[in-house]
């Protein structure tokens, strides 16, 4: 890996750093989506209104602003399937957080989840030991195209039917799992997308790079992923818990981006078996908390159908 040593360790910390100012940032948002009347993802311009209008929102949404600035540096130094290991392990402190400061409760599963979450990191950490793993700066346009469109459109069917769902009369109670899983397919093409506009930066001067980024497909789709993202993920949020809205979205962003950034970027895994295996085993069992969550909340009763926009917290 270029920069040897030293280059993994700034990439850890930065990712670390990311996941702090990530977790932050989405508690802020919850705290403030409760303060704030009904969004609608069908009317994206009274919610962006009501959320511009929200000082600790702002507040939340700065502090993700910064972890994507984060997370720009940690893909200068780390391989994608590396670097997605280290940002799932953030659901430790989110959950944390959203039972501190949001006063959610933790289920079994999902204090399960944070143990599982947390032997994940130490498994990617450690595979990380004495690596020499090249970093790729682009992908070729239509390989990406080819696995982030069908991956958009199958996102916002999902959370076009999660909402048709959510209007049905006597619908049990949903813990949000369907809506975090649309949303985690957008933010995972988002991430192809920052792990290309970094690639451009460290390549080129940024006279250089802004021209060769107009010429690419990632500005392009992180505007349509940021334009969908902020409504579909804070009209979630507000219905659902942070503490499972938030570690589905961001597993199910680790697995598409390791999957089809590998492939996209052509970034090999790493050949020593024993980090291979540490690797593998990082991302596998990130997803396995995935699938131990429930998809309704048995904590809670169902809404009265005069209210469709679901669950709110």
């Amino acid at each position: 890996m270029p920069g040897g040593g030293s280059a993994v360790v700034w990439g850890v910390v930065a990712a670390l750093l990311a996941n702090v100012l990530y977790s932050t940032g989405f508690v802020l948002e919850k705290r403030a989506l409760a303060g704030l009347p009904p969004l609608q993802a069908r009317r994206p311009g009274r919610a962006l209104r009501l959320l511009a209008g929200s000082p600790l929102w702002i507040g939340g949404a700065l502090a993700l602003a910064l972890g994507f600035a984060a997370q720009l540096a940690v893909y200068r130094v780390l391989p994608i399937a590396a670097a997605q290991g280290l940002f799932v392990s953030g659901l430790v402190l989110l959950l944390l957080l959203s039972s501190v400061v949001l006063g959610e409760r933790l289920t079994a599963a999902e204090r399960r989840g944070v143990a599982v979450i947390g032997l994940a990191l130490l498994m990617m950490v450690a595979s990380l030991h004495d690596s020499t793993e090249p970093i790729a700066r682009s992908a070729p346009a239509g390989t990406l195209l080819a696995l982030c469109v069908p991956a958009l459109a199958l996102g916002l069917w999902l959370y076009g039917s999660a909402e048709r769902r959510a209007r049905r009369r006597h619908r049990p109670p949903t813990t949000g799992v369907v809506y975090a899983v649309a949303i985690g397919l957008l933010y995972g093409v988002s991430s192809l997308a920052i792990k290309g506009v970094s690639g451009r930066l460290a390549t080129t001067g940024l006279g250089d790079a802004v021209p060769a980024l107009l010429a690419s497909p990632y500005p392009y789709l992180l505007l349509l992923t940021g334009a969908f993202g902020l409504v579909l993920s804070q009209t979630a949020l507000q219905r659902c818990r942070a503490s499972l809205i938030v570690p589905v979205c961001t597993t199910v962003t680790c697995v598409f981006s390791v999957a089809s950034g590998t492939v996209a970027f052509g970034e090999p895994l790493p050949q020593d078996p024993l980090r291979l295996t540490l690797r593998l085993g990082g991302t596998a069992l990130a997803l396995a908390v995935v699938l131990t969550l429930p998809r309704h909340d048995a904590h809670r009763t169902a809404p009265p159908r005069t209210a469709p926009e679901g669950n709110r917290s």
